[in-house]
């Protein structure tokens, strides 16, 4: 599967964002997809996941209650709503997405994702 994200931009402190990521190639709903963030000088860390049929979300705790992971397998996409957003949510976001079929249930792991998109930025500016 090839995941392209998109939706990034410059955003005040305060404001929101909704990123996409935009899948090809397989079955969408065959995959469990996350959210990942990198911020500069730091290493890449988990933000959401949601499982193949969005019944089943996960969040980090640093934004739980501001963002919301949903998709829509019809339309082969995952979309993260991300509102009240800090300086410190200033990160390249990727998506990635794991298989069904290998998924061992490490929804948080950077190494439980065999897919990744090329990453979007989001820049929020105080």
């Amino acid at each position: 599967v090839q995941l392209q994200a998109s939706g990034g931009g410059l955003v005040q402190a305060g404001g929101s964002l909704r990123l996409s990521c935009a899948a090809s190639g397989r079955t969408f709903s065959s995959y469990h997809m996350g959210w990942f963030r990198q911020a500069p000088g730091r290493e890449r860390e988990f933000v959401a996941a949601i499982n193949w049929s969005g019944i089943s979300t996960y969040y980090a705790d640093s934004v739980k209650g501001r963002f919301t992971i949903s998709r829509d397998n019809a339309k082969n996409t995952m979309y993260r709503q991300m509102n009240s957003l800090k300086p410190e949510d200033t990160a390249v976001y990727f998506c990635a997405a794991v298989p069904l079929t290998s998924y061992s249930g490490r929804y948080y792991a950077e190494n439980e994702y065999d897919y990744w998109g090329q990453g979007t930025l989001v820049t929020v500016s105080s």
